[in-house]
């Protein structure tokens, strides 16, 4: 089999790879025999703006092959320096809010704008097979195909937050490719939500009209996550109730802390059937990262949200060198035996295992 046709197996990505690569990282690799991964190749692919090499870049670091997952960190840390010139958004929103349909639109005004705008689209995993529908190019057909977006579905494999794992190194793979928006779309709305919170510069929550029942059912703490509250499907018959969500929500946002220092949270009816609201958004958004800016919270953020992230990944090694010891397996069901036997509390069964 030939690598052309090895690399085409293992790639998950889109294709469609612009002409002209840029030089290659002052790094380079050596790549081993019957590896499908070209790092030198895969480099000048991203930093030339490849959605096919970067799709490639991405498996690579999402691989649980022990081999790929140092590649992949090698190629990372080569493009490191081409990463952070990226405004990254999480959006989020109460089921039936209409995430995809905002993203599709929002992202198409931001390509025509003179923007290169990257959709991390999150998957629910099945608790049961482990399995997804990675169904977001299928909702965002129009944006799919358009060559300055770059939209990747991910599962969330099980992470908290519904962001996977990996969803931090592909926003700076992103930004190596030359994408100036990421968008990060989140599963749904819950108390996890906190961790896209995270990772992002700017948070989006989508809602719906009928602010009083609605919020009666959602969680404070969401509410004092988001930047910006967009009431969605403010069109036709629906905008007058949209306009009187909008002023409820107003009055409400006055008792919450503000999500971000130097911004006052603040409410905007959409449609995205009509595009309307959608430049009011864009210039939100911007008037967001001015202010920021210019408090000197911007930096500050980002480098609390690194280190959490890097006392997140000590936790996750510590878990996965545990589980993955062998003996230390039978013995974890050894304990769980004797546990459900009575012969063990729960606390009793933990200290044995750390002795």
């Amino acid at each position: 089999m030939d690598r052309e046709k090895q690399s085409r197996q293992v790639m998950s990505g889109v294709s469609d790879a612009h002409d002209g690569m840029k030089a290659l990282p002052r790094k380079k690799f050596k790549k081993p025999a019957a590896d499908p991964f070209d790092l030198n190749e895969l480099a000048r692919g991203v930093e030339s703006g490849s959605r096919l090499h970067l799709g490639k870049a991405i498996t690579l670091l999402e691989s649980t092959n022990q081999k790929h997952k140092k590649h992949g960190q090698e190629l990372l840390n080569a493009l490191l320096p081409k990463t952070g010139n990226s405004i990254r958004i999480g959006i989020t929103g109460v089921p039936g809010a209409g995430k995809s349909t905002f993203i599709e639109a929002f992202g198409t005004m931001l390509t025509e704008l003179g923007h290169r705008v990257a959709v991390l689209a999150i998957d629910p995993s099945s608790t049961r097979t482990g399995g997804s529908i990675l169904g977001d190019k299928t909702r965002m057909e129009e944006l799919a195909r358009n060559p300055k977006a770059f939209i990747r579905p991910s599962p969330t494999a099980g992470t908290l937050g519904g962001v996977h794992k990996k969803t931090r190194e592909t926003m700076l793979l992103c930004e190596a490719a030359g994408y100036d928006i990421i968008l990060v779309e989140t599963v749904g709305v819950g108390q996890s939500e906190t961790l896209v919170r995270g990772m992002v510069d700017m948070f989006l929550l989508l809602v719906l009209t009928g602010a009083g029942d609605e919020l009666q059912g959602m969680k404070k703490g969401i509410l004092e996550l988001a930047d910006a509250m967009i009431v969605h499907k403010a069109d036709r018959d629906n905008l007058p109730l949209a306009k009187k969500t909008v002023r409820e929500y107003k009055q409400m946002l006055h008792f919450l802390q503000p999500a971000t220092e130097g911004w006052t949270t603040r409410p905007s009816a959409v449609s995205s059937i009509e595009g309307t609201g959608m430049k009011e958004i864009w210039e939100m958004v911007q008037e967001f990262e001015q202010a920021v800016k210019e408090s000197g919270y911007w930096d500050t953020r980002r480098q609390e949200q690194t280190r959490d992230w890097f006392h997140s990944m000590i936790t996750d090694e510590l878990l996965g060198r545990f589980y993955g010891d062998p003996e230390r397996k039978q013995q974890v069901k050894d304990m769980e035996q004797r546990i459900l036997n009575d012969q063990l509390t729960v606390s009793q069964a933990v200290t044995k295992l750390f002795k």
